[in-house]
């Protein structure tokens, strides 16, 4: 079973690569944030917010390449006049990276490259496994909860 941990572990490595790199996003392709680690923890950024916002832009870039036929999206990037954020696929995710303007980008794109490897392969264990089942008597007790509610509603 893979544990949040694990995602926390691959985004630290990414972080601790440059000092540079602020912060590290991960998402998945509807924008909801699966994990994120930031250098500095009294970091005021809405992570959920910008992390939708990342995973939004590296899907609708994905759509223009397929609509191009020009292949498979690597990476997108944005500069700003106070920062970079970087967004890649890691299949069923999106790595988005947060740094300083000065980073190195070839940097930044090798830490990715092998951050997006390695979550890739968590992801995909981790989407996969199934939701813990209910016990017989916690399914008993939740369909007669259900049946009472249902036999409520019809009184309406």
């Amino acid at each position: 079973m893979i544990a949040l941990k694990e995602f926390d572990r691959a985004l630290g490595q990414v972080v601790k690569a440059d000092s540079a790199i602020k912060k590290c996003i991960l998402v998945d392709r509807t924008g909801l944030t699966i994990a994120h680690v930031s250098r500095y923890s009294a970091s005021s950024v809405d992570v959920d917010g910008i992390g939708a916002i990342a995973s939004a832009v590296f899907c609708a870039s994905e759509e223009q390449g397929r609509n191009l036929d020009i292949g498979d999206l690597l990476m997108v990037s944005s500069e700003f006049d106070e920062g970079k954020i970087f967004a890649a696929s890691c299949g069923r995710g999106v790595l988005c990276v947060i740094t300083d303007p000065e980073v190195n980008i070839g940097l930044v794109r090798l830490v990715m490259k092998k951050a997006t490897d390695d979550l890739k392969a968590l992801l995909q264990e981790f989407l996969a496994e199934k939701p813990i089942e209910a016990t017989a008597e916690e399914s008993t007790s939740e369909r007669a909860e259900l049946e009472a509610a249902l036999k409520e509603l019809e009184k309406f």
